[in-house]
């Protein structure tokens, strides 16, 4: 995959701290000795047929790329049984040349709850972390942004991202294998930045939003999803063990708590503009996605519990600006 264009945006934007490092990040990330089906998902990516639709839409519930008679029905259910060798397909859902890829969560939900509350992406540089394979990231570019920059450390990620690119064609977004703190402080970079199901997987909540924070270009947009719990100010949950059978749950605070941590952290103008419980709907079991789902995650005799008696998951939409 050709990153020049990205560097050369970030070298245009003076981000001449990330330039540099860029290229040692990308190659221990894709170092072979790291994943031992590095060069199988290559290999199959290779394989895929080269971008030659004429039809795409990117700002719509499924992601669509290319129709149904742009490719013959062998190499249909060829790129299908391809696809498949990618799974679990947890973000999307997309349509590919007529072939729906429903996934785990209908991450168009979450996009239909927030877009009417952010800034327009209009020519906007956005930063997406925690992108998974990237559907958000085609949203925003659908929504008119001028570049598009996720980043999600899990490389089975990055690859669903770079098969859906291929079969799309050049375009100004990106998916990196990398986290957050890799990302040079202090590189107040982005018009807008979205952090979406992250903040309640990191050790220390204040120091991820510090560095979304210096992220963001003065009056940039901060664009903050996580998982809340009822209450009022100074209240947080910290699971013992598991939560809905993740480990790696740390910090579930209520809106009030959150919106303080936020404060303290620099934010201004901050407003909660949605509070959803997460349903077996937006988040369960497919034939893309096969493995256990959220239906398992809860208590059977009482869905507003998890399986650990914890309140079931809640999710807070937050916008702010650094001040």
């Amino acid at each position: 995959m050709d990153y020049q264009p990205l560097i050369t945006t970030l070298l245009d934007a003076r981000a001449d701290a990330w330039t540099q490092l860029l290229p040692q990040q990308l190659a221990r990330a894709f170092e072979p000795a790291k994943h031992g089906t590095l060069f199988q998902w290559q290999a199959l990516i290779e394989q895929l047929p080269e971008a030659r639709c004429g039809d795409s839409v990117l700002d719509a519930d499924a992601v669509r790329i290319g129709r149904p008679e742009d490719l013959g029905d062998e190499a249909r259910k060829q790129l299908e049984a391809q696809l498949k060798i990618l799974h679990p397909w947890r973000k999307g859902p997309y349509d590919l040349f007529g072939i729906h890829i429903d996934t785990e969560w209908r991450s168009d939900w979450k996009w239909e709850r927030l877009k009417n509350h952010i800034s327009p992406l209009a020519n906007r540089l956005v930063l997406d972390v925690g992108c998974g394979n990237g559907y958000h990231c085609w949203r925003m570019l659908g929504a008119g942004a001028r570049m598009v920059v996720g980043i999600d450390p899990l490389l089975l990620n990055v690859m669903q991202f770079q098969a859906i690119r291929k079969l799309h064609g050049e375009a100004p977004v990106y998916v990196l294998p990398i986290g957050m703190e890799e990302v040079p402080y202090g590189l107040k970079l982005f018009d807008t930045v979205f952090s979406m199901g992250v903040l309640y997987h990191r050790r220390s909540p204040v120091d991820h939003l510090l560095e979304l924070k210096e992220s963001l270009r003065p009056g940039g947009e901060l664009v903050l999803e996580t998982l809340v719990i009822d209450g009022g100010p100074g209240q947080v949950l910290v699971p013992e063990g598991r939560y809905a059978c993740m480990r790696n749950v740390w910090f579930l605070p209520t809106c009030d708590t959150l919106t303080g941590w936020m404060k303290r952290c620099g934010f201004t103008n901050i407003r909660v503009v949605d509070v959803t419980v997460t349903s077996t709907e937006e988040q369960r079991t497919t034939e893309w996605m096969t493995f256990h789902s959220l239906k398992d995650f809860l208590d059977p005799d009482d869905p507003t519990l998890t399986r650990e008696g914890l309140p079931a998951p809640k999710r807070a939409i937050i916008i702010a600006n650094p001040a």
